[in-house]
C-alpha cells in the first residue's frame, strides 16, 4: 500500500479558490440530500488549557472519506508559528486504506473561504459590490479572494485591531483587488454590502445597528459555544443560515449566546446552506433583508477538498509516495 503525501505548496497549487467554491457547493448539496455521514467534531483540550485537538471525520457520499486532525494553540503566535495546524487523511471508502496525507491548514483556509463564497453566491444581493472584512489574518486574505470570485467588487475594506496589519494586507491585495485599510470598524461597515468577520475575538466585533439593510454577513471566526463575533441584536434581525444545524446549536457562540440573551430561540435558524443550494428552503427574500451565514467548518468540507486535491495530484504526479 502506498500513501501519497502532499504539502502546503502542493495543496495551494492544486486547490485554487475558484475550483474549491464549486467543490464546496457540490459537497454541501450532498449533505442536504442526506448523502453524508458526519458526527459533530470531537474536541479535546490539553492539560492547563494550553491548546486543543479537534477531530473531524466524514464520509461524503461518492466524493470522499477520511478525517481532519486540527490543533489550536494560540500562544504559537508569539513563537512565530501558526495557531491553527491541521492534517487531512484521505481513506479508501471501500477498504479504509489510507490514500493520502496532506497539509490541512491550507485546506482549511481555502475551503472556509470557498464555503463563504457559496453562501455569498446564494444569499448576497446580486448587485453587492462593497466588501468589508473584519480581521487581518489568513482567513481575511482568503475571503477577499473568494468573495471576488462570486461578486464584482468595487471596494474591499480591511479593518482589524491593528491598523498596520490592515494596511499590510490591503497593500498585498491591492495588486489584484480594490483593497484599502480602515482604522475604524463602523466606518468600514458604512455602506458595505457584504461583511466577513474573521477574527479570534470572544466578544462582538461591531456594535448593533452598524449593519445596513440588505447586507449579507459571513460570520467565520467564532467556533466555540462561548465566543461570539456578532451582537445578539444583529443575529435577531437577520435571516440566519448555518452549515450544519446540529453543530450550530451545540457549538456556535454567535447563536447560543444570542439564545442565552433571550434575543432568539433555536427556531430562528432558517436552515442550512445546502438546503438553499438544492432549493429546499428559500434564500434571500428581498433586497432589504439582512442575511447571515454562520460558518463553523465541517469535516465534509475538508474531505471534499482533499478528494479534489488527491485526484489532481494523481493526474500530475504531485507530492511523493511512501510504503505503508
Amino acid at each position: 500500500m502506498k500513501l501519497r503525501v502532499l504539502g502546503a505548496d502542493d495543496v495551494t497549487r492544486l486547490l485554487p479558490v475558484r475550483d474549491c467554491i464549486d467543490v464546496m457547493e457540490r459537497a454541501l448539496a450532498a449533505f442536504a440530500r442526506g448523502e453524508v455521514v458526519q458526527p459533530v467534531r470531537l474536541t479535546m483540550h490539553t492539560t492547563h488549557d494550553a491548546g486543543l485537538l479537534a477531530l473531524m471525520p466524514a464520509h461524503v457520499g461518492s466524493i470522499g472519506f477520511g478525517f481532519k486532525a486540527l490543533t489550536v494553540f494560540h500562544d504559537n503566535d508569539a513563537r512565530g508559528m501558526p495557531s491553527h495546524i491541521g492534517m487531512v487523511t484521505l481513506l479508501d471508502p471501500e477498504t479504509g486504506v489510507p490514500l493520502a496525507l496532506m497539509d490541512g491548514s491550507r485546506i482549511t483556509a481555502v475551503r472556509t473561504a470557498a464555503v463563504s463564497a457559496v453562501a455569498t453566491r446564494h444569499l448576497a444581493r446580486t448587485d453587492a459590490s462593497v466588501l468589508a472584512i473584519i480581521g487581518t489574518g489568513v482567513q481575511a486574505r482568503a475571503h477577499a479572494e473568494a468573495m471576488a470570485a462570486v461578486r464584482e467588487l468595487s471596494e474591499i475594506r480591511i479593518v482589524g485591531r491593528r491598523l498596520d496589519a490592515a494596511e499590510t494586507l490591503a497593500s498585498d491585495l491591492a495588486a489584484d483587488l480594490p483593497a484599502r485599510a480602515f482604522d475604524e470598524v463602523t466606518a468600514a461597515l458604512d455602506g458595505a454590502d457584504i461583511v466577513v468577520t474573521a477574527t479570534t475575538s470572544a466578544t462582538p466585533v461591531f456594535e448593533a445597528g452598524s449593519i445596513g439593510p440588505g447586507t449579507h454577513i459571513n460570520a467565520v471566526g467564532a467556533y466555540t459555544a462561548t465566543t461570539r463575533e456578532l451582537p445578539a441584536q444583529t443575529v435577531a434581525a437577520g435571516r440566519l443560515y448555518v452549515d450544519d444545524r446540529t453543530a450550530a446549536l451545540s457549538e456556535a457562540g454567535d447563536i447560543l449566546l444570542a439564545i442565552a440573551d433571550g434575543a432568539i430561540d433555536a427556531g430562528h435558524v432558517v436552515g442550512t446552506l445546502g438546503e438553499v443550494i438544492i432549493g429546499q428552503i428559500q434564500g434571500r427574500a428581498d433586497d432589504q433583508q439582512v442575511t447571515i451565514f454562520e460558518s463553523l467548518g465541517l469535516g465534509l468540507e475538508d474531505i471534499a477538498a482533499a478528494a479534489h486535491v488527491y485526484a489532481a495530484a494523481l493526474a500530475d504526479g504531485s507530492g511523493f509516495e511512501i510504503e505503508l
